[in-house]
């Protein structure tokens, strides 16, 4: 049975969600550990440093800090990615001119995952600039940027909005989208690529969660080493713009590299590998097969 289009977007966006929603509590303590590494690089030597000292200073839910906008960021950034992920597919076989029902090559579905990302990282920026204040408020307020942090939510937000207005939460949109546009190619063309791999002669619909989940995570694995260093420079930009006028997103890489050295741009590169395999895997489970579920619902009907 054909699919209403206003269903088939719903699915996806709903199913998007779940994956959202698994990603963030999987990874979330390694997320933090990577954003402050990113961000301040001489405060840890390693990992296990960062989570040592995070855990003497702060305490575990120093971990799970800016866990809420995390999940928001995650919800709407995988909802509006999958919602479109479904359209760019129908874009896709417009410009090849193949049947709307017909199967995109790995190579296609990676460009479809290329073009929605630009929709979801305009959704993405905002929050993702909130969890990342939040992560690193306790080091800014160590290296003497800010006098006084803020420790919720709605104080990070209202700062922002009392400092720069609206647009303030659009800092780093830029690195945003040169993270995510090609990222999101190796991460739904390693998706395809492992799955295609684990499918053999078999259909892709019948895979288990085992090879879903290690498609997932090798997905995941392909994102980061390909665009780690921009999410680096995305990271410096939204939390040092907290305590004033924060160069862009050429001036930060160029100020990084002059002053710190490459290596700099792959601090925090070890937990967000470990956190790659497992979160992404939990994505792409839950969205799989919440998205199996509903479609053979509406089947039903």
């Amino acid at each position: 049975m054909r699919t209403n289009p206003a269903i088939q977007a719903a699915i996806d966006l709903t199913a998007g969600a779940a994956g959202g929603t698994a990603c963030v509590l999987t990874g979330q303590p390694f997320d933090t550990a990577k954003v402050k590494m990113q961000t301040f690089p001489s405060m840890y030597k390693g990992l296990l440093e960062c989570i040592v000292k995070t855990y003497k200073q702060v305490g575990l839910r120093g971990f799970y800090k800016g866990t809420t906008p995390a999940l928001v960021a995650n919800i709407a950034e995988n909802s509006v990615l999958f919602m479109c992920y479904g359209f760019c597919q129908q874009i896709v076989r417009r410009v090849v001119g193949v049947d709307r029902k017909a199967k995109l090559s790995d190579l296609q579905n990676a460009a479809a995952g290329s073009f929605a990302s630009a929709f979801a990282a305009l959704v993405l920026c905002p929050t993702e600039l909130v969890k990342c204040r939040l992560q690193t408020m306790h080091e800014m307020q160590l290296s003497g940027k800010i006098i006084q942090g803020h420790n919720t939510v709605w104080s990070v937000v209202k700062s922002v909005i009392q400092k720069d207005g609206p647009l303030g939460f659009y800092h780093g949109l830029s690195s945003t989208l040169l993270r995510e546009v090609p990222g999101y190619f190796f991460f739904f063309g390693g998706y395809e690529l492992s799955r295609t791999f684990f499918a053999a002669e078999r259909p892709k619909d019948q895979l288990g969660p085992i090879p879903l989940m290690v498609s997932g995570g090798f997905g995941g694995i392909c994102l980061w080493i390909a665009v780690y260093p921009v999410d680096c420079v995305k990271s410096r930009i939204q939390v040092l713009s907290m305590s004033g006028k924060q160069a862009g997103f050429m001036g930060t890489f160029a100020n990084i590299l002059r002053n710190e050295g490459v290596f700099a741009l792959y601090s925090g590169l070890k937990p967000t590998l470990i956190r790659a395999f497992p979160a992404n895997g939990a994505l792409f489970l839950a969205y799989e097969y919440s998205r199996k579920m509903m479609m053979e619902q509406v089947d039903m009907y």
